[in-house]
């Protein structure tokens, strides 16, 4: 619409300026002669259609000139509204990254506090670690003078128990022929008297009587297989001895706080260095991969005879052959070569169920200890498997506490590199957020800024009377702006 009024306005100006002439040269007609007017009408038609040439090349110009101002107005606008979504984008985008500011600033703050109550709490983890290596040491220090002092105070005791029973049996054996040989010589008299009286009713009572004692010696067969049997059971039997000592030793097990098939295994098979395989009674696990073999062995046969017999003869000798039923045992439990399994201690535990002949071993013979210790094992009563379970137990208890303070010192470092991944792409995210900051200026800098900017060149097709209620904003004026008389002199230059 423009570009038409601007053409009609110009076809106007040379419509006019044909009709004056033509005006002019009907006058000039009329006021020549007829010889002369017809020469004069001549040369002014020539000079009319001059003229009329004249200004149909002007009016093309003006045409070409107002084609080309049109275009360039075209492009100004398209411009105008490509840098108008540009910078709809930027300030959407700015205010995106803005927004995703404020979020990872608020997440970094939380960090920030999560990461100093995570280092509050390893310091605190690290300072009950060394409180507690601290207590285990002392706890072994005192658990090593307690086995010391118990093996003294056990030894003294089995020393005292015997001298008082020797002295006792020898008080008691007294008294006991007192007592029996004073009533003796005081019932004989009765007794013959009361053979007498009943000797009349003897024959009367024989038959029941035999009776009676048939049933006694009936009774008394019965009861000596009984405790033969028992005997056998205990003593003639290795097997069941073994099966006897191995219940003794589970028991232990169960209640000293460790776990079954965890922290220990019943008759686990395991295998040598050399490929040997091995079934021990018990496999006690310790922290760090390690752990303990533990073999119950029963000597109860010499044991028996020695607690039975009265005879110190006996008593000797039965002690003897115990003893060396204990060797013999160490040196079986030896040959197994339990410490050579893969994981084990030095060292392999022969458990014997019976404290007194433990006890009494020990006493006799103090080279026992020293001999099985030579050939890697341990010696080992109730009394002292219960205190040594009980170690076994709290260094369990040690080992989790430790693995939690390393899960925490492991996660600390996750959650470092976590805070550290997280500065990096903050860094990256203040990079892009100043990158396009920049782009935004230069965009606005492009738009209103400038002799040529977009705005002015806005402002100036304001100024020619184009339609539009709407006007620039003023955060997007140009700070100089230039004087009106340009858009005046550039319309009358179109004209």
């Amino acid at each position: 619409m423009e570009q038409f009024d601007v053409m009609s306005f110009g076809i106007g100006i040379c419509i006019g300026l044909i009709a004056l002439l033509l005006v002019w040269l009907q006058a000039s007609k009329t006021r020549e002669e007829s010889g002369s007017r017809e020469t004069e009408f001549v040369t002014k038609c020539q000079m009319l259609e001059k003229i009329n040439n004249t200004l149909q090349q002007e009016l093309e110009l003006i045409h070409q000139k107002m084609d080309g101002k049109l275009l360039e107005i075209q492009k100004l606008s398209t411009e105008k509204s490509l840098l108008n979504q540009n910078l709809v984008y930027q300030k959407d985008l700015l205010d995106k990254t803005q927004g995703e500011f404020d979020t990872l600033k608020n997440a970094w703050t939380g960090l920030q506090k999560e990461v100093a109550e995570y280092r509050q709490r390893i310091t605190e983890f690290h300072s009950q670690n060394k409180h507690l290596s601290e207590k285990l040491e002392s706890q072994k220090s005192e658990f090593d003078e307690l086995r010391k002092q118990s093996y003294l105070e056990f030894q003294n005791l089995a020393n005292k128990i015997l001298e008082e029973k020797t002295q006792k049996f020898t008080a008691s054996n007294k008294e006991n022929i007192d007592h029996i040989l004073k009533p003796l010589g005081e019932n004989l008299l009765a007794f013959k008297k009361q053979v007498e009286e009943t000797y009349d009713k003897e024959s009367k009572q024989r038959f029941s009587l035999e009776e009676k004692v048939k049933e006694l010696v009936d009774m008394n067969q019965k009861l000596s297989l009984e405790a033969n049997n028992l005997a056998s059971a205990l003593k003639g039997q290795s097997k069941k001895q073994g099966n006897w000592g191995e219940i003794i030793l589970e028991s232990i097990l169960e209640k000293s706080g460790l776990v079954k098939n965890r922290e220990y295994k019943i008759q686990v098979s395991v295998q040598t260095d050399e490929g040997k395989r091995l079934q021990p009674d018990i496999v006690v696990y310790l922290p760090e991969s390690r752990a303990i073999v533990i073999d119950s062995k029963v000597s109860l046969v010499a044991y028996d005879r020695y607690s039975s017999s009265d005879l110190k003869e006996e008593q000797d000798l039965a002690l003897k052959e115990h003893i060396l039923s204990i060797y013999r045992h160490i040196d079986e439990l030896g040959d197994k070569k339990y410490d050579a399994v893969a994981g084990t201690l030095d060292f392999t535990m022969m458990f014997i169920p019976i404290e007194p002949a433990y006890l009494i071993a020990i006493q006799d013979d103090p080279e026992l200890w020293a001999y099985a210790y030579a050939k890697r094992i341990l010696l080992i009563s109730p009394t002292n498997l219960i205190a040594a379970l009980k170690l076994v137990a709290d260094l369990w208890k040690r080992e989790q506490q430790s693995k939690n303070a390393l899960e925490i010192a492991r996660q600390g470092e996750k959650l470092y590199d976590k805070i550290v991944g997280f500065l990096d792409t903050m860094e990256d995210v203040g990079k892009h957020i100043n990158k396009t900051q920049d782009s935004y200026l230069k965009a606005i800098g492009q738009l209103k800024d400038g002799r040529g900017s977009v705005v002015k060149q806005a402002q100036h097709l304001k100024r020619l009377g184009i339609l539009s209620q709407k006007e620039i904003p003023d955060t997007l004026m140009p700070f100089d702006d230039e004087a009106e008389g340009s858009a005046l002199q550039f319309f009358l230059y179109i004209i």
